[in-house]
């Protein structure tokens, strides 16, 4: 395709806003023959965002199984499939690895032939509530292997499982290319008593006049059906306006099971735990201390205590440590819910931290606490639409970008952002866009004032049923979780792993996770704040 200039009502916005001094090919064209998705066949990228943007698309590609539909019978069956821990009878040493085999077969019991299926897997210890994630390696032909790092001693068990079988990520994938429409949104326009509610999107289909509330700083997208009696500069709100039902074929739903191949366990076919003894006494400092957002597991549990590989961690235990912490701080953050945990958690934690009433609507925000005895501010934002939240008024529907470029910075002053879970049901291009918004006021904010402190939550798993997976699967989660990495890997940030702290842990997974693992999630953020002097 070639890009066209389009009609007014349709413009993708500004086009002109892209990074500084950089020369635009308007020949450029995508080399991936991907349908392009509505303003995005628009987006003017610099040949080095183009070959950025391919790169990243390149690197979670997921593997497809062969041509033809596959029916049920012969897709993934975790009852049938099984593990081996590899020689698991000799003896293990902490800083070890572990590999185990894991041999996927059919509903018939014939082993499956292709990979692609996604499975999580952690380590684990129960009386000692320890545990870590594994990493995963498909070898395309019905095996896969995954390695554990031993980090502490004693009986360690193995637990394996299938969140989705290959033949249902070929399905999460055409409804993320086919189907971006299908959790839609609403705004309501209202001028004097009259008022009218039309359907919103980052994209919608042509034949009916739009209103553009395209950002015209970050180019971000948005669109609403144009009132039919009111002007869109009378729209007061944004909210949530439902998901679509009937996404799936009748054979296609079969591969969406709760209690048959959605999250099952996958069992061992000999034994599940090997002996791990500790390493003998050498210098235990020998932590690699690079600030990765690849390093694996990047930390792990022991008495339910996070214990990150890549900096050290202390526990906030009392709330005078935190208010110590803080003192003279002003924190922002900024995301989706699960960050307004944060909020929530420091805000009940902390008893100086008091919450300023500022009318907003329950779980949506803005929210505000306030310490004037210790000088502590705490803020959250959510971010700029798509967000599935019930309503935000217009005037506080604000994107990540713009808000960091209003934020003088400085060594007071501490940034934490999530941005994930309502970008799973678009195009991986529109997240891409987003982070690369948010990158540029990073990095330009991180210039101008180099000592203020930047960390980003990452993504989590939660629990996933036939409904949920199809908006907001693991699988999404975990594709948008590895663009983000990459996207901020050789920035000066900071990551808090919610991935791996939620995967690791013993407790179900669940989209807000449960109090002590928010707590650990604060103590490595706070750990950054105030590393512990050695």
């Amino acid at each position: 395709f070639s890009l066209q200039h389009l009609d007014d009502d349709t413009v993708s916005g500004s086009n002109w806003i892209t990074e500084n001094s950089v020369q635009h090919s308007l020949s450029q064209t995508t080399k991936t023959t991907r349908k392009p998705y509505c303003g995005y066949a628009q987006q003017t990228l610099s040949k080095r965002e183009q070959a950025e943007q391919e790169s990243l698309l390149a690197a979670i590609q997921w593997p497809k199984p062969p041509n033809g539909k596959i029916a049920f019978a012969q897709s993934t069956d975790p009852r049938h499939s099984d593990f081996v821990i590899v020689k698991p009878s000799r003896f293990f040493k902490v800083g070890e690895q572990l590999e185990v085999l894991v041999r996927m077969k059919d509903f018939q019991g014939k082993p499956k032939q292709y990979g692609g299926d996604y499975l999580q897997a952690r380590i684990h210890s129960p009386v000692l509530k320890a545990g870590a994630a594994g990493r995963i390696v498909d070898c395309h032909n019905g095996l896969y292997k995954v390695f554990f790092t031993l980090l502490w001693p004693g009986e360690v068990k193995v637990s394996v499982s299938l969140v989705h079988p290959s033949e249902a990520i070929q399905v999460l994938l055409r409804l993320r290319e086919e189907r971006p429409d299908r959790v839609y949104f609403k705004s309501s326009f209202k001028s004097g008593r009259y008022s009218e509610t039309t359907e919103c999107n980052v994209c919608l289909p042509g034949g009916l006049p739009v209103c553009n509330f395209t950002d015209l700083y970050t180019g971000e997208p948005w669109f609403c059906y144009k009132p039919r009696k009111l002007s869109c500069a009378s729209r007061i709100s944004h909210a949530k306006g439902g998901y679509l039902k009937g996404l799936l074929t009748k054979e296609e739903s079969l591969f969406f099971q709760s209690d048959v191949n959605i999250k099952r366990p996958i069992l061992s076919s000999g034994p599940d735990s090997v002996v791990v003894k500790p390493k003998a006494f050498t210098d235990s400092s020998s932590m690699d201390r690079a600030e990765e957002p690849t390093v694996s597991p990047s930390g792990y549990y022991y008495e339910d205590q996070w214990r990150s590989r890549t900096h050290w961690i202390h526990n906030f235990n009392k709330s005078d440590d935190i208010t110590e912490c803080l003192q003279g701080k002003v924190i922002h953050l900024f995301g989706d819910s699960t960050i307004r945990q944060w909020f929530e958690y420091l805000t009940a934690f902390v008893p100086d931290l008091v919450e300023f009433n500022l009318g907003s609507p329950k779980n949506v925000g803005p929210f505000m606490s306030v310490d004037l005895k210790h000088n502590i501010l705490l803020k959250f934002r959510c971010h700029g639409p798509p967000i599935r939240f019930s309503t935000v008024f217009s005037s506080e529907l604000r994107y990540i970008a713009n808000e960091l470029n209003g934020i003088v910075g400085g060594r007071n002053t501490i940034i934490a952002i999530t941005i994930w879970s309502h970008f799973s049901t678009f195009p991986v291009e529109v997240y891409i866009r987003r982070l690369r918004n948010i990158r540029r006021a990073i990095v330009q904010l991180l210039d101008r004032s180099p000592k203020t402190l930047i960390i980003i939550r990452t993504a989590n798993v939660q629990e996933l049923g036939p409904e949920v997976s199809l908006f907001n699967s693991d699988w999404y989660s975990f594709q948008l979780d590895s663009v983000m990495r990459k996207m901020f890997s050789g920035i000066a940030v900071h990551f808090v792993d919610a991935w791996e702290m939620s995967v690791a842990h013993y407790l179900p997974h669940n989209l807000h996770p449960n109090e002590i693992i928010v707590k650990n999630q604060i103590d490595a953020f706070l750990s950054y704040v105030c590393p512990l002097q050695t």
